[in-house]
C-alpha cells in the first residue's frame, strides 16, 4: 500500500478522534470567536476550529512516512510554526492569521523527501463536526472551483450555526506538487457534503502521487475564511464572497503586472488593419474585416468592435481615426429595413451559414458598441442604433428576458435553448442588454429605455452563482446595474451589481500556472471566456476591462473595498496578461499549428483567442481580428496625454481628476484601493530631457526611478498625486 493510502472508514475513525483531542497537542489559541487547536495524531496534522457549543471544521494534513514527530518551531509573524520529522522525510507547518472582522487563518505544509514517497489518493481535507465532535453536520455548498479556475469552495454550515465559509488553495504554491507528481490542478478543490476541500491530485496513469528523494514540495496551502453571521439573499451572500474573496486574496502569491507599451502595439495594429490582406476584404465596394485571420465571413460584430476601439484610440490621440469612417461607410449593408435591426451577416453570405441564425449576445453585443460610437457624434452610428431599438426590445420581450443560445432572427423560434455543459441558455445577456438600454437613455431621455433595462436586470434574480454565461456579458451586466442605481438612486441595483461580479470572479483563476508553456505567460486574475470554458480569451479579456473601468467610475467611493480591491487588480493584470496573447510574446512551439480558423501570422499584431492555465499550445481556436481593438482599449485606459509634457502618463490603476496647475505640474487622483500600489511611468523616448518630482497630497515625496522607457514610481494605488517636471539643463 502507497504510504498515506487508507480505507474512507479510517478516515472518518481518525477524523472523530483527532477532533475529541486525542495525539500530541501542539498549539492551542484563539482566532476571534474560534478555539484553534492544533495537534498531531496518526500521521496527520490536524487543525481544529471551533466555535464553542456550535461545532467547527477540522483541517486534516497527512504526513507521509511513519514514526512522525513535531515540536514548535520559530516563526515570524505566525500564529504557530511546526517542525515535522519522520523517516520519511521533513515538513513544516505554517499558519497565520487574521481575527479582525473575518475569521481568517492560512496554513502552509511543506514537506522535503529524504527517501523516495509514493502517495496513494488522499482524503479531502475539510471536516465539518457537530457540538459533539461528531463529522457532519448540514450545509451548503455555493461555489466550487471549476476546471483550472481558483480552488475554492464558498459554502454555508447551518447547522450547526458555525458561518459563512470560503476556503481556498494557492494553486501558485502548489505548482511544484503539479510538477513533481505529474499531476493537474483541475478541479482539485471541490466534494458533495460533508465530503469536502481539497485533495492533493495523484498522476492519471498510475493513481500515485511520486516524490523523489530530495525534493521539496507544499503539500497544502490552505486560506480560510470565516463570516460568523452569514447572510443569505443572492446580494447579500453576494457581496460575503466578494468581501471574504477580497480578504483571501491579500494573502495568496501574486505576480508582479508590468509595464506594457499598449501604445506601441495600438499603432502596430492600426498599421495592420489598414495593410494586410489576412484582415481586409472588399464587399459591395466597402471594405470589412474578416474574424479570423483570412478566414470568416465579415459580420457586424467584429465590424464594430473594431471602429469603436479605434474611437477610443482617437479619444488619447486627439486624432480623428480615419477607420472609423471606413468601417461606417460599409455598416449599412448589415442592416435589415424590413425587420429593423443589424444582422450578424451580410446579405451574400455563403450557404454554409444559415443567415436567419442569431446568437442571443451576438444581437446586442454590437448595438453596445454601435451606442458608443453613436455617443461620440456619428451620425450614422445614430441613425442605425436608434433604428434598432425596437426590434431589439421586441427580442428581449419575446423572451421575457430570459434568452435562449440561439434563435431564428425572423420569428424568434428557438434553434438551441441551453448549453450542453449546464442545460441553461445564455443567463447574462440581460445585463449588455441593460447597458444597451442605458446607452438608448443616455442618447435620446426616453423613459421606455430606463424601464426595459431595470425589467432585465429584475428578470435576472435568483441565478446566483450560475449567472455567468460569458465573462464580459457579465462584466456588462455588473456596470449596467452600478449605472442603473446612479440614474434611479435604488439601492437593490448597487447590490444586484455584486451578484454579477460574484460569478465573474467565480470564473476567474486567481493563481500563476507553471504547467507547460503557461510557465512563459501570465495566467493571473484571467477569467475562462465562458462558464465551461476551458480558456482565457483575449476579447473577453479587454471587453471585461472596459466594463469594469466604467464600473469603478460609476461606483466611486460608494463601493465596497473588496470590489474596488479586486475589480483595481483584475484591470491592473490584464494589462500586463493580455500582452501574452500576441503571438510575437510567446516562445517556440507555444503556437497551434493548426486551428480551427485561418491560420496564425506571428507577423501581424492581432491576438490569438486562447491561452490555457494547462499550458497547452496557444491559439487552438484562431488569430483574432476582432480582437485587434485590444491594444486601442488597453491605451485608452491605461495612458494619458498631458498637452507640452514630454511625456505620457501611464498607469496600471485609472486615473481620475486630473488637473493641470501650470506648464510643468499638476494633481491626478489614482481609483485603485488603499491597501495596493499602483505602477506609475512617465513614457518618453528621452528619460533625461526632463526631471519629475512627485508627492502625495500629505506632502510625502515619492522618488523615481530611471529606466529605458522614462521615468517610473510605484505610489498608494488610491492616492492623489501632485507631480511637477522641469527640463533639464
Amino acid at each position: 500500500m502507497a504510504d498515506l493510502e487508507r480505507p474512507r472508514v479510517a478516515h472518518a475513525d481518525q477524523a472523530r478522534a483527532a477532533i475529541a483531542g486525542a495525539g500530541q497537542c501542539l498549539a492551542a489559541t484563539r482566532l476571534g470567536g474560534l478555539a484553534v487547536d492544533i495537534r498531531l495524531h496518526d500521521g496527520a496534522a490536524w487543525i481544529v476550529l471551533r466555535r464553542p457549543d456550535h461545532g467547527g471544521l477540522a483541517l486534516r494534513m497527512p504526513f507521509p512516512g511513519e514514526g512522525i514527530s513535531a515540536r514548535l518551531g520559530d516563526g515570524v509573524d505566525a500564529m504557530a510554526a511546526i517542525e515535522l520529522t519522520g523517516e520519511a522525510g521533513d515538513g513544516r507547518l505554517v499558519l497565520k492569521a487574521d481575527p479582525f472582522d473575518l475569521e481568517l487563518i492560512k496554513a502552509t505544509l511543506t514537506f522535503t523527501a529524504r527517501r523516495e514517497v509514493r502517495l496513494g489518493r488522499l482524503p479531502r481535507d475539510i471536516v465539518p463536526f457537530d457540538r459533539h465532535g461528531e463529522p457532519g453536520g448540514e450545509g451548503r455548498v455555493e461555489a466550487a472551483q471549476r476546471e483550472f479556475n481558483t480552488a475554492f469552495l464558498y459554502f454555508s454550515f447551518d447547522r450547526p450555526e458555525f458561518g459563512k465559509v470560503l476556503y481556498l488553495q494557492d494553486l501558485t504554491s502548489l505548482n511544484a506538487w503539479f510538477a513533481t507528481t505529474d499531476s493537474s490542478p483541475a478541479g482539485v478543490v471541490g466534494g458533495d457534503w460533508p465530503d469536502i476541500g481539497y485533495a492533493p491530485p495523484v498522476a492519471e496513469n498510475s493513481g500515485l502521487a511520486v516524490i523523489p528523494q530530495g525534493t521539496t514540495v507544499t503539500m497544502y496551502d490552505t486560506i480560510l475564511c470565516v463570516r460568523r453571521y452569514p447572510q443569505d439573499a443572492e446580494d447579500q451572500s453576494a457581496w460575503q464572497f466578494l468581501d471574504m474573496l477580497g480578504a483571501a486574496y491579500c494573502w495568496l502569491s501574486r505576480p508582479e503586472p508590468r509595464y506594457r507599451d499598449w501604445q506601441a502595439r495600438a499603432r502596430a495594429t492600426i498599421r495592420d488593419l489598414e495593410q494586410a490582406p489576412e484582415a481586409r476584404i472588399s464587399h459591395y465596394g466597402h471594405t470589412y474585416f474578416h474574424p479570423y485571420t483570412a478566414s470568416e465571413y465579415p459580420d457586424a460584430m467584429v465590424q464594430l468592435s473594431l471602429a469603436s476601439a479605434l474611437q477610443d484610440w482617437s479619444r488619447l490621440t486627439g486624432e480623428p481615426q480615419p477607420l472609423v469612417d471606413e468601417v461606417l461607410a460599409g455598416l449599412d449593408r448589415f442592416y435589415d429595413e424590413g425587420l429593423g435591426i443589424l444582422r450578424r451577416y451580410l446579405p451574400n453570405v455563403g450557404p454554409d451559414k444559415d443567415r436567419d441564425a442569431v446568437d442571443s449576445w451576438y444581437l446586442y453585443h454590437p448595438l453596445l458598441n454601435l451606442s458608443n460610437l453613436a455617443l461620440a457624434g456619428h451620425r450614422e452610428a445614430r441613425r442605425l442604433f436608434i433604428g434598432s431599438m425596437d426590434y431589439a426590445i421586441r427580442a428581449a420581450r419575446h423572451f421575457a428576458y430570459k434568452w435562449p443560445i440561439m434563435y431564428n432572427i425572423r420569428d424568434f423560434s428557438v434553434i438551441r435553448a441551453v448549453a450542453e455543459a449546464d442545460q441553461r441558455g445564455q443567463t447574462d445577456v440581460g445585463g449588455i442588454y441593460a447597458w444597451v438600454m442605458l446607452q438608448a437613455y443616455e442618447l435620446t431621455f426616453e423613459e421606455r429605455y430606463l424601464k426595459e433595462a431595470c425589467a432585465a436586470i429584475e428578470a435576472a434574480r435568483g441565478m446566483r452563482f450560475n449567472l455567468n454565461y460569458q465573462a464580459n456579458l457579465t462584466a456588462w451586466g455588473a456596470a449596467a446595474c452600478i449605472r442603473l442605481w446612479r440614474i434611479t438612486n435604488a439601492k437593490q441595483h448597487l447590490a444586484q451589481s455584486y451578484v454579477y461580479l460574484a460569478s465573474f470572479f467565480h470564473n476567474c483563476q486567481m493563481w500563476k500556472s507553471e504547467l507547460g508553456f503557461a510557465v512563459a505567460y501570465s495566467n493571473f486574475l484571467g477569467a475562462t471566456c465562458l462558464q465551461d470554458a476551458r480558456y482565457m480569451a483575449a476579447y473577453e479579456c479587454f471587453d471585461s476591462f472596459a466594463a469594469f473601468e466604467r464600473y469603478l467610475d460609476y461606483g466611486g467611493p460608494d463601493l465596497i473595498p473588496s470590489v474596488k480591491l479586486l475589480l483595481g487588480e483584475y484591470c491592473a493584470h490584464a494589462l500586463d496578461r493580455a500582452w501574452y496573447y500576441y503571438p510575437d510574446a510567446l516562445p517556440d512551439g507555444a503556437l497551434a499549428e493548426r486551428p480551427r480558423n485561418g491560420y496564425i501570422q506571428p507577423g501581424l499584431n492581432f491576438p490569438v483567442e486562447d491561452l490555457y492555465a494547462s499550458g497547452e499550445q496557444a491559439g487552438q481556436v484562431g488569430q483574432e481580428i476582432y480582437g485587434g481593438g485590444a491594444a486601442m482599449v488597453f491605451a485608452a485606459g491605461s495612458c494619458r496625454r498631458v498637452e507640452g509634457a514630454p511625456f505620457v502618463l501611464w498607469c496600471d490603476h485609472f486615473v481620475r481628476a486630473m488637473h493641470r496647475f501650470d506648464e510643468g505640474s499638476l494633481s491626478l487622483k489614482l481609483d485603485g484601493h488603499q491597501g495596493t500600489r499602483a505602477r506609475l511611468v512617465l513614457v518618453t523616448d528621452d528619460p533625461g530631457a526632463f526631471v519629475p518630482r512627485l508627492r502625495t497630497s500629505t506632502g510625502a515625496g515619492v522618488a523615481f526611478g530611471r529606466t529605458v522607457r522614462g521615468w517610473e514610481a510605484r505610489v498608494p494605488a488610491n492616492a492623489t498625486l501632485e507631480l511637477g517636471w522641469r527640463e533639464d539643463s
